[in-house]
């Protein structure tokens, strides 16, 4: 078991307030396999005390030295590539083949993506005696998930960087290892004392403490709904801002007219990526009457390809869910769909019969797909972050752009129609703050965030800026 005993705060690794530690158990094994510490108020009051007697340096920095360091970033990310999938697999036991793919190579692209995006800090808009000018926000507390952890990491710390903030990050319990490597790389590439600020510990206890923080100015989460509430009632008191990425239960509509083989395909291999651990997963697949037979049929030979297993093993594509927690959470909606009528066309409940004998403890399920489901269905209606598929029937376009919009949610959705052009009149009508056209995939371009219950501001593209920049009019005689 790999011990760390230390969290990074002002620059340093020093040692906890308290000997309390959190475990970390493998997956795959069900194995303890990582212990780091369960950080107290006094190491977070510790940390953003760092952070903010580093603000008035760093955002005073030139653009151009904040994008060298994060060249630099990325430079040493690139060089500890391995070290970056080493830990996704034990801590998610994500297939080891695809883990760059999924975690890895876009969070290094996006660390330069925004280093190129420094330099917009010092544009400065004249309207006539008007100066509006930009600043970075201050201390942000970033509260991170644990199905992307390196991904969402580096989603809020990147803009930050850039825009002149100074950063207390606080891991999933599940998945703190990324964190705890991504501090070692700033030490070593010299990003200054106080600038970023790691600590770990139980997100019920830490989440509260940072949210309510008097010395942070900003906090960004991704998680769940219910918690994101909880942020927000925590951080109103003190009127900081809050940027949320929340829970999502995204309708792909494919129409009569597409290529229905292509789309059925996109939509289950979209759902199962990542054992189905995506927030914007397109988790409601809704069909045209006339032809829901036969995409049932193509999406069980499709779920039907996916081969569950060691993520060692560089044939499988899905490997366990990152907790068991999760793992019973997900047993649990199964069986839920199963009491409300739906049928399973594939999957189902327990693991999976191919499963060999040294995986058996780990925390595996079948690929699940229902059929017969309709959108009063708990199962239509909640998210349940694990790779289960709704295939759902609709009598005409209309009806289908109700169903997909019957949601609190309105985080991602897609459409797969006859061309871009069918496609796009469909996408303009979808409460969505994204939405994939003919098979489309992740852009660092595409802002990334939701409508109603999916949360609040945007992460990824030009727009991820914004949740870290003050706008400051300057007004002359």
């Amino acid at each position: 078991m790999k011990i760390i005993d230390k969290l990074f705060i002002n620059g340093a690794w020093q040692s906890p307030a308290n000997d309390n530690v959190l475990q970390v158990i493998n997956p795959t094994s069900g194995d303890v396999f990582l212990q780091v510490p369960n950080s107290t108020e006094e190491d977070v009051n510790e940390a953003v005390a760092a952070a903010k007697n580093a603000f008035m340096h760093w955002s005073t920095t030139t653009p151009s030295m904040r994008a060298d360091y994060m060249n630099r970033i990325a430079d040493a990310m690139e060089q500890k590539y391995d070290e970056l999938i080493e830990a996704h697999v034990n801590s998610m036991g994500c297939p080891r083949h695809l883990t760059g793919l999924y975690h890895v190579d876009t969070p290094i692209e996006a660390m330069r993506y925004y280093a190129n995006l420094a330099t917009t800090m010092d544009s400065v808009e004249h309207k006539g005696s008007v100066i509006i000018t930009k600043e970075p926000v201050g201390v942000c507390a970033f509260i991170n998930p644990w199905n992307y952890p390196l991904h969402q990491l580096i989603g809020k710390v990147a803009p930050a960087l850039a825009a002149g903030c100074t950063i207390v990050a606080k891991p999933a319990e599940q998945t703190p290892e990324l964190d705890f490597i991504m501090a070692q790389i700033f030490e070593d590439i010299g990003l200054p004392a106080g600038v970023f600020n790691l600590v770990s510990g139980e997100g019920t206890a830490l989440g509260a403490i940072l949210c309510a923080h008097k010395d942070v100015d900003m906090v960004s989460f991704t998680g769940s709904t219910r918690a994101g509430i909880q942020v927000a009632q925590a951080a109103a008191p003190s009127v900081k801002r809050v940027c949320q990425e929340l829970g999502g239960k995204s309708a792909f509509i494919i129409t009569e007219d597409a290529d229905l083989a292509s789309a059925v395909r996109y939509g289950v291999e979209d759902v199962m990526a990542n054992t189905g651990q995506t927030c914007n997963a397109l988790t409601r697949m809704l069909i045209p009457q006339s032809r829901y037979q036969e995409a049932l049929s193509l999406a069980a030979s499709i779920a039907n390809e996916q081969i569950v297993g060691d993520p060692n093993n560089d044939q499988i594509t899905m490997g366990p869910m990152a907790s068991f927690k999760q793992k019973q959470s997900v047993q649990n909606y199964i069986q839920l769909g199963i009491d409300e009528g739906a049928k399973v066309i594939c999957g189902g409940l327990g693991a999976p019969t191919n499963l060999a004998e040294h995986l058996k403890k780990g925390a595996f399920v079948r690929p699940t797909i229902f059929a017969g489901v309709t959108n009063t269905m708990r199962i239509a209606r909640e998210e349940i972050f694990g790779p289960v598929l709704c295939i759902m029937a609709y009598d005409d376009i209309d009806s289908a752009i109700d169903i997909a919009n019957d949601s609190d949610f309105g985080l991602s959705s897609a459409v797969f129609a006859k061309d871009e052009a069918a496609a796009m009149r469909i996408a303009k009508r979808i409460k969505a703050g994204q939405c994939y056209l003919q098979g489309a995939f992740f852009s660092l371009e595409a802002p990334f965030g939701g409508y109603k219950q999916s949360g609040n501001g945007r992460e990824w593209g030009e727009q991820s800026m914004h949740e870290y920049i003050e706008t400051k009019a300057i007004i002359c005689a």
